[in-house]
């Protein structure tokens, strides 16, 4: 089992027994292992480095100590909505069903002329614009995916549709519904450990082409979305990533799983003399394949310690959250993670009934959503966690504005 709690975590048992002698490094830029504490430097861009080709900056390292917060947020969804009565005319089911055992009414379904970088870049332009950052000051832009558009990734092209001109990084990271908690530990690290100042973190996900929609089991449960938001550095006191926990079980698989299928190959290729096996099927991605009981027990085990040990890592308790924000996968999961954690559900956000799981968008998508209708405001503390296929899943502990 993987593990990451904190920066570095040298002894980390499964999540159901103790952390060991944890070696952390926290939000205020100190590492401390038993009592010891040190200061951690990070590097930075220098100045007037020789430029490399067409608007590329070299980067070297200079020592100094920073913080991330995070400033800006947008969200973007498909045109076409799809209701449990839409679905209601191709599988055996209602509203009524659907809606008590998931809590999702309606969901966003890619179709037309809508593509998952189109979304990605209109979320991430939104984000940019409450931030008052102009598109060619990004230095790094993570989109968290497990649908990219390209088998090579999506990511390179949101900078060319945002219009940067000084040619960022981009690239995927793929962690499927807890790829957006990676990409914000991600962005956090090359804030702190390369000078880069701002990085954008998206979550986009179009999980409809990877449905089988006449699996009651599983159809009524995605819709497509992405949502961003700007991570920004800033002087170490105002760190807004206080502590965070990240894991992966690759036994859990059989849970949850989209795994290649070969095709055959056309009877000319197949009977060209070549040697057996050559050359090799053509491949494709199956539908989702998901055991809906087995993840609701792995997500309400796993959730609640992974933010407790988020909590235990940024030194806070429970009663300091303002907001539990969990990947919108079952209102069933949401109700029953706060009630382990003892959050009222008034303090739970959730727009899960509107959109359905969106896989690594639906926490910055939920987010983008309460800053906006101003239930989130400036400095509040946000517990955050997402979990999913990988099996992986992990927390961060932030503060917003």
């Amino acid at each position: 089992m993987a593990n990451a709690y904190g920066f570095f975590t040298p002894s980390v048992q499964s999540v159901r027994g103790k952390i060991n002698q944890p070696f952390g490094v926290y939000g205020s830029g100190f590492c401390s292992y038993k009592g010891m504490t040190t200061r951690v430097l990070c590097s930075s861009s220098v100045e007037g480095v020789e430029k490399l080709g067409s608007g590329s900056e070299s980067r070297v390292p200079r020592f100094v100590s920073k913080g991330c917060k995070l400033v800006g947020c947008g969200s973007a969804v498909p045109s076409l909505k799809v209701s449990n009565d839409d679905l209601a005319k191709f599988v055996e089911t209602n509203d009524e069903w659907i809606s008590t055992r998931t809590g999702i009414r309606t969901r966003r379904v890619i179709s037309g002329t809508d593509s998952l970088t189109g979304l990605a870049a209109e979320a991430a332009r939104k984000a940019l614009e409450m931030a008052e950052v102009h598109p060619d000051d990004v230095d790094l832009v993570l989109l968290c995916t497990s649908t990219p558009e390209d088998l090579f990734g999506s990511a390179p092209q949101i900078p060319k549709a945002l219009g940067c001109k000084k040619n960022p990084l981009a690239f995927d990271i793929t962690a499927a519904c807890s790829g957006f908690i990676l990409g914000l530990v991600s962005g956090s690290s090359y804030i702190r450990g390369s000078g880069f100042k701002n990085v954008l973190v998206i979550g986009a996900d179009a999980l409809s082409r990877y449905v089988d929609w006449t699996d009651r089991g599983t159809c009524i449960l995605f819709g497509d979305a992405a949502g961003a938001v700007l991570l920004q550095a800033c002087d170490i006191e105002d760190d807004a990533l206080f502590g965070f926990d990240l894991h992966s079980d690759g036994d859990g698989h059989r849970h949850l799983h989209a795994t290649i299928k070969q095709q055959g190959l056309d009877d000319a290729a197949a009977s060209n003399g070549a040697a057996s096996g050559f050359p090799p099927n053509r491949s494709s991605y199956s539908c989702i394949k998901m055991s809906g009981n087995d993840v609701f027990r792995f997500a309400v085990r796993v959730v609640p310690q992974s933010i407790e040990y988020a909590l235990q890592n940024a030194g806070l308790t429970g009663s300091s959250i303002d907001w539990l924000l969990l990947h919108q996968a079952n209102q069933r999961i949401l109700d029953a993670v706060a009630n382990r954690l003892e959050v009222p559900l008034e303090r739970v956000i959730s727009n899960l009934a509107n959109y359905g799981n969106t896989s690594a968008a639906s926490i910055p998508l939920a987010l983008d959503e309460a800053v906006r209708s101003g239930q989130v405001q400036p400095g509040h503390t946000i517990a955050a966690a997402g979990f999913g296929a990988g099996l992986t899943w992990g927390s961060a502990i932030i503060r917003w504005g």
